[in-house]
């Protein structure tokens, strides 16, 4: 184990949210705490990062931890250059529940409010799941109803597609089957390599995910905030 710490369309409302943290989360608006997940380069988390300090999550979302099963990510370094905390637990040779059971204890030590699967390439088991319930989130480079899994971009280019759809979901205990959070298109017309596909919807990606944690966690403080007022005023 390696840690340190260097510093619309088809929109839906979320259709659940976690209760852990949700006491505090709206009192005084303080800002929501982000667990980043990777396993590569980190493109997405870099993405995120770079709300948090100067975009859309500024005001709303801090980064309590960048963490990889690989201790050799490219994105961990990435993210200790933007101050981030990092760590890192490796997953080769081990058991997926007794990893993932591991991974949810060090991952509790920062306290996140939200879990945020940035090119995590591993299926979760319920051991990581369910301490998290409700606060994990993943994005999916297809509409979860048509493909899951691997290889999205490689799908839509062999498919021919005109267009796809990038997608941000709540985690739940299937493969990409869980409660849609927001979806926006990708026009893959004259997108004649598999990279131009990917770069076009990376670029839908990067904006489409902190566009959705911003809404979720306005959605979550505002719904705190009218509960605390309401208990004053039964008081």
């Amino acid at each position: 184990m390696s840690i340190s710490t260097p510093a619309q369309e088809n929109r839906h409302a979320p259709h659940y949210l976690g209760d852990a943290s949700a006491e505090t989360l709206g009192e005084g608006n303080r800002k929501a705490r982000l667990a980043i997940l990777l396993s590569g380069r980190g493109s997405n988390m870099l993405s995120l990062v770079q709300a948090t300090q100067t975009g859309i999550l500024k005001d709303l979302a801090e980064v309590a931890v960048v963490f990889s099963n690989k201790p050799e990510a490219p994105g961990l370094e990435l993210a200790a250059a933007q101050g981030c905390p990092v760590a890192s637990l490796p997953s080769q040779g081990r058991k997926r529940e007794a990893f993932d059971a591991e991974a949810a204890v060090l991952l509790q030590q920062y306290q996140p409010d939200f879990v945020v699967l940035a090119g995590y390439m591993r299926i979760l088991s319920p051991a990581f799941i369910q301490p998290f319930a409700g606060r994990i989130l993943n994005i999916h480079p297809a509409d979860t109803h048509q493909h899951q899994g691997l290889h999205a971009y490689e799908w839509a280019f062999d498919n021919k597609l005109t267009e796809t759809k990038i997608t941000v979901h709540l985690v739940d205990e299937g493969l990409d089957t869980g409660p849609i959070l927001a979806q926006e298109s990708v026009d893959l017309r004259g997108a004649e390599t598999l990279a131009e596909v990917e770069r076009r919807g990376l670029a839908v990606e990067h904006q489409l995910y902190a566009q959705t944690l911003a809404e979720l966690i306005k959605t979550k403080q505002n719904v705190m905030s009218s509960a605390a007022e309401t208990s004053r005023s039964e008081n």
